[in-house]
């Protein structure tokens, strides 16, 4: 009966978003266990181009060993990814892996040409929450039941946060930095007088990932529905 209840749940995520939070759990599990080392998974050109092209993707879905700061990242990825998924991306998981897909691209080349960083899943989760809280300004955000503020503050209080607690503050500047560049490519730029969409989804994309229109019933997170839970939520400003 409890696997049944857990698999419902977890079969109500959207596949994206299911998909990389599941491959980043798995990964850590195997660290963990010693079933493969992080040596293994992280960036490195010289490596790839001996033929360990793994490493393109691995090192976006190792977090660190099992703690707060693992748990910490994987809430906010969760959150945040699914929160995008169901909203601007909803019935269109091809756009969703579009983005995913510039952010990485970017996150690699900032790492080859600009600065070395080893693991960049946490540049892709800062960039995820930078696109949310752009699209959302009116949102006022509650932070754990803590305090509450506007939601285009967020990715700067992971950044302040990352300071505090010994994580990665590069990495948050890097997903910061490629998540305005988002922003602004798809929701500014194509605006302005004589601008145009940059990023555009491949209709093989589409045709494989959007398929039919998403069901009316589908469930959303329980704190997004009336009477749900309260913590980390988000609402328009004045309610």
């Amino acid at each position: 009966m409890a696997h049944n209840i857990f698999r419902n749940e977890y079969m109500q995520i959207p596949v994206v978003t299911r998909f990389y939070v599941t491959a980043c759990t798995l990964t850590t599990l195997a660290v963990q266990m010693n079933v493969v080392s992080n040596l293994e998974l992280l960036y490195h050109p010289h490596l790839i181009l001996k033929g360990e092209v793994w490493r393109l993707l691995t090192c976006f879905l190792f977090f660190g060993h099992l703690g707060f700061n693992f748990l910490f990242n994987m809430v906010f990825l969760y959150r945040f990814s699914r929160k995008l998924e169901e909203g601007c991306f909803a019935g269109n998981p091809a756009g969703f892996i579009v983005m995913l897909l510039f952010g990485a691209t970017l996150s690699l080349l900032t790492s080859t040409f600009v600065v070395r960083v080893l693991f960049l899943g946490e540049s892709l989760a800062t960039m995820i929450v930078y696109v949310w809280s752009r699209r959302n300004p009116g949102v006022m955000y509650n932070f754990f039941g803590l305090f509450t503020f506007q939601a285009p503050y967020l990715p700067w209080l992971l950044l302040l946060l990352s300071f505090l607690f010994g994580g990665s503050v590069l990495s948050d500047l890097i997903g910061i930095g490629i998540g305005h560049i988002y922003y602004f490519l798809e929701d500014v730029f194509p605006n302005k007088p004589g601008g145009f969409k940059i990023l555009r989804t491949p209709q093989l994309m589409k045709t494989l990932f959007n398929g039919p229109q998403a069901d009316p019933n589908y469930n959303v997170l329980p704190e997004d529905r009336p009477g749900g839970f309260n913590w980390g939520e988000g609402r328009p400003v004045g309610q």
